[in-house]
């Protein structure tokens, strides 16, 4: 079983691998089977070739994930990881912030833990 904080680790192995730059790395931590709800982009992707597509795109503008706040449920060979996080990526030469709400559902194949659900959206503003 894995536990909370190594959720929490495979959010930071995320994170890093976005900030590598390297499509192929960030692909490695997705199931092939994966479903990806992408940020910034309407076009939900069903596979590793339409989830690579996107981060082609999205690893140019250089981001990184900042959480504020995660929640971690395990169920057996399966967790999630739901909350907030802000985005910090680079637009027409300026830093942006993007708060974002996320879903990661992990499940386990033999002995590693991919991704095999992730929604990322905008966080709407406050009425």
């Amino acid at each position: 079983m894995i536990s909370k904080s190594e959720v929490h680790k495979l959010f930071q192995e995320w994170n890093n691998a976005l900030q590598s730059k390297k499509t192929d790395q960030v692909l490695t931590l997705y199931a092939k089977e994966a479903i990806l709800l992408p940020t910034l982009s309407p076009k939900v992707r069903h596979n590793h070739k339409e989830i690579g597509d996107y981060f082609d795109f999205f690893l140019s503008l250089s981001p990184s994930a900042e959480m504020k706040e995660e929640n971690i449920r395990i169920f057996g060979d399966m967790a999630v990881n739901s909350g907030i996080y802000v985005f910090s990526v680079t637009q027409n030469a300026e830093i942006v912030e993007i708060p974002v709400r996320f879903t990661f559902v992990y499940k386990k194949f033999d002995s590693n833990w991919l991704i095999v659900e992730h929604h990322s959206s905008a966080l709407p503003k406050v009425q």
